[in-house]
């Protein structure tokens, strides 16, 4: 009744901070002052997407700028992927890690990206079960509590959201997006959370791939320096620098950008995600043969448009289901993963379907593949021109 109440009538911005706050206070709030570090302790959540591979760079990166980033990251919920379901394609990596693990990794790799633990903020997962079977998931008080009381009891000294808007988001317009995240950023300051929040797009997938060991392969690529995509680099760059200039380690936007730029042609960004799956059980080589741990499909066939063009338009939702389909996210709770299956090779808007496939399907069958063929063929919109290219970065809100 009460979730029901909430979704109906709303909350105002003294009621929501109210329940960020007991929803935070029903469990542990971590302490970092005893472990004496060196700098800030800085996060960044996204509302979900696809392709959204941000925070695997992102963590380590700004770990090489000197924040120090206990990333409470998230499953794959509908047609979006999620970063722990990731993670949990490379062998040995915990994603729940005791406590004493989790901040001893954050000391000496300066990042840990792991799963909530039982004892943060448990009122939200009693919450968000009865959300989810009374249709009350998408109420933006509701979704405000229940990401900030995960990130109060983190006990960080800053957030950066970063909301998603477009067909391939839950906030499909951009003023449920505009009020998400000015639920989020005056609800955290509110809480004494330096919080900013940017829009960024979602209308065609972030990453050119989307599957779990596939996007943990490209993170891998983009650290080493071997593919960045354009759009990808963007969001990166836009949320590290929020981060690291809330964080007082950089004096403005752009003197953030650069230090980042630096983190990651060094190769200290590279070296800190290294230490990071080392620390948390995987493979410490890792970065120099991604192809010996990660699993791969036995299944590979591009898909390819059915006339010529130019890709006008693309529905992001199928791709990220077309991804489920495959058996690379869960239909239902507990459901197993594929951590194989995926696209790579996503064509993006504008692009010219004569001079390459829509995408690569990556399948345990012939069957599942000749689905998703089709399946990304229904995706995309091929027309004769190509459409006008928006900002992925639409608006920040502080």
């Amino acid at each position: 009744a009460f979730a029901m109440a909430v979704f109906f009538r709303g909350m105002d911005a003294r009621e929501c901070a109210d329940l960020t706050a007991a929803m935070t206070a029903s469990g542990t709030r971590l302490d970092w002052r005893a472990l004496g570090l060196a700098g800030p302790v800085l996060d960044k959540h996204s509302t979900g997407g696809v392709g959204d591979v941000v925070s695997l760079m992102l963590a380590p990166m700004v770990a090489a700028c000197g924040g120090y980033v206990p990333m409470i990251a998230g499953r794959g919920l509908g047609h979006t992927g999620g970063t722990i379901d990731k993670l949990e394609a490379i062998p040995g990596y915990r994603t729940a890690p005791d406590l004493a693990t989790m901040q001893r990794v954050v000391r000496a790799a300066g990042c840990a990206i792991v799963g909530q633990s039982d004892d943060l903020a448990p009122a939200d997962r009693r919450l968000y079960a009865i959300r989810d079977v009374t249709a009350t998931v998408e109420s933006i008080p509701l979704i405000t509590a229940s990401i900030l009381s995960k990130k109060l009891a983190a006990g960080l000294d800053a957030l950066v959201m970063d909301v998603k808007t477009g067909n391939g988001a839950f906030m499909v317009e951009r003023e449920q997006s505009r009020a998400l995240a000015r639920s989020l950023v005056s609800t955290g300051n509110a809480a004494g959370l330096p919080t900013r929040a940017l829009i960024t797009d979602m209308s065609e997938p972030l990453a050119s791939c989307a599957g779990n060991a596939i996007e943990i392969a490209y993170a891998v690529d983009y650290l080493k320096g071997a593919r960045r995509d354009v759009r990808l680099h963007e969001v990166v760059l836009a949320l590290g620098s929020e981060m690291l200039v809330l964080g007082r380690l950089a004096v403005s936007p752009q003197d953030a950008r650069e230090k980042l730029e630096r983190a990651l042609a060094s190769g200290a960004a590279a070296q800190r995600f290294a230490r990071m799956v080392a620390g948390l059980g995987g493979p410490a080589n890792l970065l120099d043969a991604p192809a010996h741990h990660l699993a791969q499909a036995p299944v590979v066939v591009d898909a390819r448009a059915e006339r010529s063009g130019f890709v006008e338009s693309i529905d992001v939702r199928a791709l990220g289901l077309a991804v489920v389909a495959l058996g690379g996210g869960r239909r239902r709770a507990g459901e197993a993963i594929d951590p194989a299956v995926g696209l790579s090779e996503l064509a993006p808007l504008g692009a010219d379907s004569c001079d390459r496939p829509l995408a690569r399907i990556h399948a345990r069958d012939e069957a599942s593949a000749a689905a998703a063929t089709e399946a990304v063929r229904r995706a995309y919109v091929i027309g004769d021109s190509a459409p006008a290219m928006a900002p992925v970065v639409v608006e920040s809100i502080d």
